[in-house]
């Protein structure tokens, strides 16, 4: 198994049962020196979408996953991989547990654009569901769209 470091509509365990069943939650933490952000607006739907990128003063909620053989391929396939919109990237993820070592999706696009409305909703409802503080849900629900 691998592990994988959910930050988007991921982070909902509910949606994750449906996209990787054979692959359970292992833990939550942070991803430290890594922010939440959007882009790829010009690519065709409602907005921008969400990705990470690296930086030293922020970080980014995420459930790990330990995503079984069977359903790699087919998370690849839901985030479109093989389309060039998102590719896999190495993180460290830090739990209570300690650190431990992930992939993550990073979107092939520019940073920049703004999501809609229901897409931060969603993401902020999928965040809460993994029990993220608060803080990082508001913060996430008084983004701009």
């Amino acid at each position: 198994m691998s592990l994988y470091a959910a930050y988007a509509g991921n982070l909902d365990a509910r949606l994750m049962s449906r996209r990787a069943p054979h692959s359970p939650l292992r833990a939550t933490g942070w991803l430290n020196g890594w922010r939440l952000t959007f882009g790829g607006e010009d690519m065709g739907w409602e907005g921008a979408l969400a990705t990470i990128v690296e930086d030293p003063t922020a970080q980014v909620f995420v459930a790990l996953y330990d995503i079984a053989p069977m359903d790699e391929e087919a998370m690849d396939r839901w985030v479109g991989v093989g389309l060039d919109i998102y590719r896999r990237t190495r993180v460290r993820a830090h739990t209570l547990e300690g650190e431990e070592h992930a992939w993550a999706y990073v979107l092939n696009a520019y940073e920049g654009g703004l999501p809609s409305a229901r897409y931060l909703g969603e993401l902020a409802d999928a965040a809460e569901s993994a029990g993220a503080p608060y803080d990082y849900v508001m913060d996430l629900r008084k983004r701009p769209c």
